[in-house]
């Protein structure tokens, strides 16, 4: 899994079949890199999200046939680091 912050959504006129109907937002790292998830969760632009990939990233969909590389599990809300905990003491 890796953290991502949403940049946008990604329209596509023409899709494999099965996926037309799957969103697909636009994903930024926290060194740049731009990746692209398929969201089954509704996350806006600006949320922080945690992402499945590989092989794994397709059990996520409704439809297991699909096959995707990167799919969105969740939206993080908070997250906590061993600088921020130290930082607290």
């Amino acid at each position: 899994m890796e953290i991502f912050q949403v940049a946008g959504a990604i329209v596509c006129t023409h899709r494999h079949e099965g996926m037309e109907k799957l969103p697909l937002r636009l994903l930024k790292n926290q060194k740049g890199k731009y990746m692209v998830a398929v969201d089954t969760i509704g996350s806006r632009t600006g949320n922080w999200v945690y992402t499945i990939s590989g092989s794994a990233a397709r059990l996520a969909l409704p439809d297991k046939s699909l096959i995707t590389d990167l799919t969105i599990g969740g939206v993080i809300e908070n997250w906590e680091t061993e600088e921020s905990n130290s930082a607290a003491t």
